[in-house]
């Protein structure tokens, strides 16, 4: 299934994108795609909805994240080898966790806010996946039993406010806009090796990043894991999982986004992204 959430901001329905390429609504069945529809138990009962019964939503309605009321949203820093070496930072010996904040995420097609005082805004196209399951203490022999589905996530980074300023990533990585998701969220029986698929960002129609999740550090199944060693996963939590090389901090000499540019970017199977960059 490709479960989705539309409408106005604040105000957004859940839905499904049926076999058709039609969208249609959801309400009817269930209140908003949260933890409790991303339970084994609200899957399975989404799985006998005959979609083709269901509303049909009018096209081009806005899109929002397919993901509502998110307790917690992890990211992963340095997960591929290749971005670690353009950042001049070793591979780290164990993931690198930090948080943004939930109030950071927005629609897959919002526009991107540049920050007062922003001098080096950048982009990183990465697989996000969501918790369906309470996690804590997990083997990693199933590890993909918490697991509801995959979407995409551009974690947005401001890197001054990030790296030159005191303090944790997280200053640089909560702007407003800083986690576009979606525009859907896949179910994991859709997406049968997560590592395994490509994803790539294109700046002002011009290739920056193109890569393949094969080439993480730590892939789904550990992260998992590991992070429910040191936390518990509610069902709706997101994991982003890091970027392959091609950020703008990376490239020589560095290049960030202005106002007007836009970003485009894609992961093999859940869909595409677009975003302009807006004063805020």
């Amino acid at each position: 299934m490709k479960l989705v959430r539309y409408g106005d901001k604040g105000f957004e329905k859940p839905g499904l994108l049926h076999t058709d390429g039609t969208l249609r609504d959801l309400s009817r069945v269930v209140r908003d795609i949260d933890g409790a529809a991303l339970s084994d138990a609200g899957l399975s009962r989404l799985e006998w909805v005959d979609a083709a019964m269901l509303p049909i939503v009018p096209e081009g309605v806005r899109l929002g994240a397919p993901v509502a009321n998110v307790g917690k949203l992890i990211a992963v820093g340095l997960n591929y080898a290749d971005h670690a070496a353009e950042s001049g930072m070793d591979v780290p010996p164990e993931p690198v966790l930090f948080m943004k904040a939930t109030s950071a995420i927005s629609g897959p097609d919002d526009p991107i806010e540049l920050p007062r005082g922003s001098t080096k805004l950048d982009w990183e196209v990465e697989l996000a996946f969501v918790i369906g399951t309470r996690a804590k203490y997990v083997p990693l022999e199933s590890a993909m039993d918490h697991v509801a589905g995959y979407m995409i996530c551009n974690d947005v980074s401001e890197r001054s406010f990030q790296i030159e300023h005191a303090g944790q990533w997280v200053k640089g990585k909560s702007h407003d806009s800083f986690a576009p998701l979606g525009p859907w969220l896949v179910t994991k029986e859709e997406v049968p090796d997560p590592q395994n698929l490509s994803l790539w960002l294109d700046v002002n129609g011009s290739r920056r990043q193109n890569g393949s999740t094969a080439t993480m550090v730590y892939g789904v199944a550990y992260l998992v894991h590991y992070i429910s060693q040191f936390m518990t996963l509610e069902p709706g939590d997101i994991i982003t999982t890091g970027t392959p090389p091609g950020v703008g901090m990376g490239m020589d000499p560095p290049q960030f986004l202005w106002e007007g540019d836009t970003v485009d970017l894609g992961v093999e199977g859940l869909g595409q992204q677009h975003q302009r960059v807006v004063l805020v």
